[in-house]
């Protein structure tokens, strides 16, 4: 099935400026909360929240399949549910609707008021009922700084790190839409030249700069799925910040690997941009050696060429951008982390999350967490108000931004913004 939303010469009826991340061949997915307190699936044009709740009454979607309640709902689970053909149907017809050319609701004033929205009179949410969510560790340049921080800097990585997607599962339960601020998580830690714990807020709270996929219901218990199939089962894209607390992490982690310390707050973008939007910005990742097994082997473009920065905002100033790196730096894809995630039979369903890991590119300016970024405290970074971080501060916040863009188009996620507050205090 063609994917006319991706038609570049197309134009809106609703305003869209130049740098915005929302053109009309961008129509992500997401839910929001109205001013009448109503909780509905939306898409985005521009700063318009678009009603797809209110659409679907109007009938707007005739033709297309879908149950009656399909966008009155508070997740995307259900439409996530309903497989690729629907996603790119909806995308397609949602096109046509905003269509400069297109008088239908363009001309009609009274169903405009129904389905339209200032962007500042609506209230993000989380887009999906998480299931569960699988983090990844898939930055070949991350995993070899943490290692030469860590371990034998001439053996930084770990031998299974070139064989397999080495991944954890982590909790669903506190991840949160962006601007939902995060509490210093308590927990125990051993400080340098002691050896009995402490209990206490973590000193070294940390951003990891991750994307990470949403799927569709993948598999039933038992069946593995071809490679070459995966990408049909990923819905779209987030923007994520993996909070992490270093000290407890480093405490922790041996012998069973992350858990408190990963656990506390991890803060996704609200919109899901569509693996069918980001088509156009498809790359090829780096050259895998040695040779993948034959059940993670691809060819072609199954990377995508996505920019990514992270910025700090102290209380009451500007922000400071820390580091600027691309996705397509990611040593193993989207493709290859699903097709290893079920290859023993694990059951994978609709909303689930899987966190694509720190990603960080090949210059000290593109590392993805402030641990690589200052070298793990040694090389404190000075922000625009003349502050000096060696990690995040009560009171900052941590925004990532990320798009696409072309000659053509540009195609973005919005921002993924999260505050970080002093350890939380029963009243």
């Amino acid at each position: 099935m063609p994917i006319t939303a991706n038609d570049t010469s197309r134009k809106s009826w609703l305003e869209v400026l130049p740098d915005s991340d929302f053109p009309i061949q961008n129509i992500p997915f997401g839910v929001f909360l109205t001013k009448e307190n109503i909780v509905t699936v939306g898409s985005r044009i521009g700063n318009f929240a678009i009603d797809l709740g209110a659409l679907q009454q109007l009938n707007y979607f005739e033709g297309i399949e879908l149950t009656d309640d399909m966008f009155m709902q508070d997740t995307l689970n259900d439409f996530i549910s309903d497989g690729q053909k629907t996603w790119r149907l909806v995308r397609n017809r949602i096109a046509e609707i905003f269509d400069a050319t297109n008088p239908e609701l363009r001309d009609n004033t009274a169903h405009r008021d129904i389905v339209i929205f200032r962007m500042e009179d609506v209230e993000m949410q989380l887009p999906v009922l998480i299931g569960d969510y699988t983090d990844f560790y898939s930055s070949k340049e991350h995993a070899t700084n943490v290692g030469k921080m860590f371990r034998d800097p001439e053996n930084a990585l770990l031998p299974n790190w070139l064989h397999i997607p080495v991944g954890y599962h982590g909790r669903s339960s506190t991840i949160i839409p962006s601007g939902i601020p995060v509490h210093r998580p308590m927990g125990q830690t051993l400080p340098n030249g002691e050896t009995t714990p402490v209990f206490g807020p973590s000193r070294l709270v940390d951003f990891e700069l991750e994307t990470a996929f949403i799927t569709t219901d993948v598999n039933i218990m038992g069946e593995n799925i071809p490679i070459g199939e995966t990408e049909d089962y990923i819905f779209g894209m987030v923007l994520l910040n993996d909070w992490s607390a270093r000290d407890i992490q480093k405490w922790e982690y041996v012998p069973l690997g992350p858990f408190l310390a990963k656990n506390f707050g991890s803060s996704i973008s609200p919109w899901i941009v569509t693996l069918d939007a980001l088509e156009p910005f498809r790359t090829k990742g780096p050259k895998q050696e040695p040779t993948p097994f034959p059940y993670l082997q691809q060819k072609g473009k199954h990377s995508f060429d996505i920019n990514l920065e992270v910025a700090i905002a102290p209380e009451n100033a500007e922000p400071t951008v820390v580091s600027r790196t691309n996705f397509k730096y990611m040593y193993w894809t989207m493709s290859q982390q699903l097709a290893h995630h079920t290859s023993n039979g694990c059951r994978v369903n609709s909303g689930d999350m899987m966190g694509s890991g720190t990603i960080s590119g090949p210059t000290p300016d593109s590392y993805g967490s402030m641990l690589e970024l200052t070298w793990g405290g040694k090389n404190p970074i000075k922000l625009n108000d003349g502050t000096e971080r060696k990690f995040i501060n009560d009171g900052d916040t941590v925004i990532i931004k990320g798009y696409s863009q072309n000659g053509q188009v540009r195609i973005g996620f919005g921002e993924c913004s999260s505050k970080l507050l002093p350890p939380f205090v029963r009243q």
